[in-house]
């Protein structure tokens, strides 16, 4: 019964939490002469891709760990139950290398850009 009514306190308490951080935050970056609407830094053109190779890895791993599952793991061992263990470090690792390829295209583009600017400026 204590959870009945726990719960929805909790939930009301950090949102109220949230709310008050923010507008804390928001009234230090006033006082200091910044614009709160603008500190996200402008656009960032790379971030959907980051999430488009970390998902295309992440499902190419599932994909690679389910393949190896029913093709080699089943019939090797003869056993009815699945690895789910097998499963989740394939898809880390695949997460992990789409990751990765987002860094490594994402820092030869900004040091072409680099590469790019006149020095004279």
């Amino acid at each position: 019964m204590l959870e009945d009514i726990l719960i929805p306190i909790s939930f009301f308490a950090t949102v109220l939490g949230f709310y008050f951080l923010r507008s804390r935050e928001n009234l230090a970056m006033i006082e200091r002469g910044m614009n709160p609407r603008r500190s996200h830094g402008g656009p960032r053109p790379y971030a959907y891709m980051k999430y488009a190779l970390l998902f295309i890895g992440a499902g190419a791993g599932l994909a690679l760990a389910y393949a190896l599952d029913v093709h080699f793991f089943r019939e090797m061992y003869e056993s009815k139950y699945d690895n789910p263990a097998l499963y989740f470090a394939l898809m880390a690792i695949g997460g992990g290398t789409g990751m990765f390829i987002a860094y490594k295209i994402e820092r030869n583009h900004l040091s072409e850009m680099k590469d790019d600017t006149p020095d004279n400026i």
